[in-house]
């Protein structure tokens, strides 16, 4: 929700950095590999005690996951590979927060294996609307992104309150749980108005062709 409502008014600064990066020859893919290193410091860091210092990475993980999109644009590096090394890392930083938290607080391994298991149900649909939506959806990724109630942004404040107040781990994934599990639901009733539409469109002109 707050990565489709936000993007208007952060894009011109990335867009700014993004030029001076791309100009300088970096690659895209060298920031999504940067952008998982440090965001699984972040969880490292965390699981060990460092909460302020995890915090700091994670949000910098955040910015290098926006950047490299910029990057690739700018510099007219967009490539599939790139676009699937972005979805699958920003789960693998994600996968690795949550084990951190589990290992360390016993109390929130029950949540935290419900919150992974929402991930991957709205995971899973946003993967198969983007793949069988590219032929009529257009965005300005790579890959088609419907927008949701728990996108990237959200997932990071909850994250940024978990290392804040660790103790909050179990309400904080739960009801995030609950955000994502929601979001999914949002994802397949859009697939099913757009695909249902589609049917109905492809009906209708067959029964048109056959009188």
């Amino acid at each position: 929700m707050l990565d489709s409502g936000a993007r208007k008014f952060v894009q011109p600064f990335f867009s700014l950095v993004g030029g001076v990066l791309a100009r300088a020859g970096v690659h895209p893919d060298s920031i999504t590999l940067a952008a998982l290193i440090v965001g699984l410091g972040s969880s490292a860091l965390f699981f060990f005690g460092g909460r302020w210092s995890a915090l700091l990475l994670l949000w910098f993980s955040g910015v290098l996951d926006v950047l490299d999109g910029s990057v690739a644009r700018i510099g007219g590096r967009m490539s599939p590979f790139g676009a699937l090394m972005d979805l699958v890392f920003d789960r693998i930083v994600e996968i690795g927060f949550i084990i951190a938290v589990s290992l360390r607080f016993p109390q929130a391994r029950l949540v935290s294996v419900l919150l992974l298991s929402s991930i991957i149900f709205s995971f899973s649909v946003f993967l198969a609307v983007g793949a069988l939506a590219a032929s009529s959806k257009r965005s300005e990724k790579a890959f088609y992104y419907q927008a949701g109630l728990a996108e990237r942004t959200e997932t990071f404040l909850v994250f940024s309150v978990v290392m804040i107040w660790p103790e909050s781990a179990p309400p904080a994934f739960a009801i995030f749980t609950a955000m994502i599990v929601f979001t999914g639901a949002q994802r397949m009733r859009e697939a099913y108005i757009h695909f249902g539409r589609s049917n109905n469109s492809d009906t209708a002109s067959e029964e048109g062709k056959n009188q």
